[in-house]
């Protein structure tokens, strides 16, 4: 399958979930729970993605450049970004290595050029079961030399008036203009989501550590509520909110810190050594509301 293909959409199907996935960016398409989106679609080149892969790691690179193990390394953008961001595989067409009604298993590799000095194979899995969506990504330094590594997943859930999040941090970091993150400090007040809050009507783009990987959405105006869970390779998280848009909001789990490669411990990227694999996953458990929390 070349890249100036048609592709189409792999639709999967348990219990009361629908999850549509593209050979694009091994992307989520559109995911429904009784019928109604709990993701929509908001992201990638086309805006078509509500859920797209992060690989060979996440973010933007300062400077599009990064030094590791006495070797300098370049990078060039590959959006309209100034800045290399979220990596190749968003973009990329992705290979189906098999399918069901209830999982669709897509793999992607790429070679270095000058876009990017990484070589790598990934796998990703999206899968129903019962009523949770799961996402399940692997990535092989297919190198001659060792790198730093990260992913995540770059989910984009749907946002009501009374959309409401809890999840906990121990620290967040600050954001500069040019989307990077600033300094680390404790989470403020209109950040704190340790118990239940409504979203804040503000911008919002920043990193969170010292995170357990779970975290609650509940849509009232819905009728139902979401519990997700990241493995332990994904202990950070990014909280993004567009204040031109009101729809969505993203809660991105990822194995390190946007811009790692210019922080201290290479912000929780991952050096492998060539052959070596780094892997995580996220699951997203879907459930009715309480009728008395339905605000019906």
């Amino acid at each position: 399958m070349s890249e100036g293909q048609t592709v189409s959409d792999i639709e999967l199907r348990h219990g009361d979930l629908t999850v549509r996935v593209s050979p694009r960016g091994a992307a989520v398409t559109a995911a429904t729970f009784r019928g109604i989106p709990f993701l929509v679609a908001a992201g990638g080149p086309d805006g078509a993605m509500a859920n797209f892969a992060m690989v060979p790691f996440g973010n933007r690179v300062e400077g599009n450049s990064m030094s590791f193990a006495g070797r300098d390394y370049a990078f060039q953008p590959n959006t309209s970004d100034p800045l290399y961001r979220h990596g190749d595989g968003w973009l990329g067409l992705w290979q189906v290595e098999d399918c069901s009604s209830e999982y669709a298993q897509f793999v992607f590799s790429r070679a270095a050029d000058r876009v990017s000095p990484y070589a790598y194979l990934t796998r990703q899995e999206v899968r129903v079961a019962g009523d949770a969506l799961i996402l399940a990504l692997s990535l092989e330094n297919r190198g001659e030399a060792a790198l730093p590594f990260g992913l995540g997943q770059h989910p984009f859930f749907v946002r009501t008036p009374k959309t409401r999040l809890t999840i906990a941090a121990d620290r967040y970091w600050s954001e500069r203009p040019d989307h990077l993150p600033d300094v680390p400090a404790p989470v403020p007040d209109y950040f704190d989501f340790r118990s239940e809050k409504l979203l804040p009507q503000r911008w919002m783009n920043n990193a969170f550590e010292g995170w357990n990987g779970r975290a609650a959405i509940a849509w009232p105006d819905l009728g139902f509520q979401a519990a997700l869970e990241a493995d332990g390779a994904l202990d950070r998280f990014m909280l993004y909110m567009p204040v031109d848009r009101n729809d969505f909001f993203c809660l991105e789990p990822m194995s390190h810190l946007p811009n790692g490669h210019h922080l201290p411990d290479f912000g929780g990227l991952m050096p492998l050594a060539p052959g070596e694999i780094l892997a995580g996953s996220v699951t997203i458990l879907m459930a009715a509301l309480p009728a008395q929390s339905e605000g019906r």
